[in-house]
């Protein structure tokens, strides 16, 4: 028996009631199946937000026609609404999103390996990861950031990598720069710190303080990766501004060549502020707290502008902060949202027993205060991985509350 062709309709003629195909891959979109019963105004929003024109109809051809709603029907929709439960589609998005990081990570350090025996294909392997991460930032108009990681104890220069490309594209993205500066952005992001291969190990991971040449030794690492992709012949000059200059500050404090800020282009003012705040993150664990000390005491180093835009984009309370909540229990941010005081967080009580993820919008509990690490106890410690490093990636569930 011959297989029944879907109907195919424009995402503009969807309508609450239809069950609809979306024609992407399960990775793609945050919902669990390609296939979606159309119960709530939110849902026709998310796929709109896709990268679709049209969606196929598999049930419900009889709405099709314009249907006039009553009052009535109206208030219940919207009392669904408030009934529907988000946090499974907000958990299949941060999982999506923590799978894409670490397939960026593993792609990253297959790069790292090929640029001195395969520069060529070292480059078109980095060109297609940045065409990935520009992508996924483009899914949707308001990409939020989630917290992932690659379940290591140590940062990885890869790892760094991708992390820092997503929040230099995220503040791009928030200035309107244009696309090939996103890709030079995220190309140089992804390389910035290649030059450090080429430093002792020992320097690289010491835990304590550098001596003189130890610290002269490492601040060459932007000149060795420069020489190192310069050499290629391949790579864009922007990308290699990047590389060379990420350490640079706009007062002219920073190294190898104590630029100013009218010699520092803006998409390398750019990944410095990122790479600037990720060093802090790594340094203090607590993201509030790297945030607070890069606006107190590097706020010289970097545009007041970028800085601001770098705030939002974080929000009050950035993903991978402990706080604790109204109703007494502690939790880690997980994802920004709308809502800056009711983000979607993992929680448990103060002794780490009664874990749940919770998604604060469909409930009547905030953001209290923020946590000091050595605060907690070591349940909840152990239970929030709170000692864990942190990074970011591109999200896209967004959650209209107001509906």
């Amino acid at each position: 028996m011959a297989k029944t062709e879907l109907t195919q309709i424009p995402v503009s003629q969807m309508v609450i009631g239809l069950t609809v195909k979306v024609p992407l891959s399960w990775t793609s979109h945050p919902f669990f199946r390609s296939k979606v019963k159309l119960e709530q105004q939110v849902q026709i929003e998310m796929i709109k937000g896709l990268d679709v024109e049209f969606v196929y109809v598999i049930d419900g051809h009889d709405l099709l026609p314009e249907i006039e709603e009553t009052i009535e029907e109206n208030l219940v929709q919207e009392e669904q609404v408030k009934e529907i439960d988000y946090r499974p589609l907000a958990k299949k998005s941060m999982r999506v999103s923590q799978q894409r990081f670490v397939k960026a990570v593993n792609d990253s350090r297959t790069v790292f390996g090929k640029v001195l025996s395969d520069p060529e294909g070292a480059y078109r392997e980095a060109a297609t990861l940045v065409e990935d991460l520009v992508e996924n930032l483009y899914e949707s108009e308001t990409p939020h950031l989630t917290l992932v990681g690659s379940g290591e104890a140590d940062v990885s220069v890869t790892q760094h990598g991708i992390s820092v490309a997503v929040l230099s594209m995220m503040i791009a993205h928030a200035l309107s720069l244009t696309k090939k500066e996103i890709r030079d952005i995220a190309l140089g992001s992804l390389f910035h710190d290649i030059g450090k291969l080429k430093v002792p190990e020992d320097i690289r991971r010491k835990r304590g303080e550098l001596t003189d040449v130890e610290a002269n030794f490492l601040k060459m690492h932007p000149n060795f990766g420069y020489d190192m992709l310069k050499r290629t012949g391949l790579f864009p000059e922007a990308m290699l501004d990047i590389v060379l200059h990420h350490h640079e500050f706009i007062d002219g404090s920073g190294f190898p060549h104590q630029l100013t800020e009218d010699k520092i282009v803006i998409t390398t003012q750019v990944v410095s502020l990122a790479n600037d705040y990720e060093i802090l993150l790594n340094q203090y664990r607590t993201p509030q707290v790297a945030l607070g000390i890069l606006f107190k005491n590097h706020s010289k180093k970097h545009s007041d502008k970028l800085i601001s835009v770098l705030v939002k984009i974080l929000g009050i309370y950035p993903p991978g902060t402990v706080v604790r909540l109204t109703d007494d229990t502690i939790a880690k941010v997980m994802m920004t949202t709308s809502d800056v005081k009711q983000p979607h967080v993992w929680s448990c009580d103060a002794t780490g027993a009664e874990p749940s993820f919770r998604f604060l919008l469909s409930e009547d509990v905030q953001v209290k205060e923020v946590i000091k690490l050595d605060e907690l106890s070591e349940g909840a410690v152990k239970t929030l991985q709170a000692n864990n490093p942190i990074s970011f990636y591109f999200n896209h569930f967004n959650h209209q509350e107001n509906q």
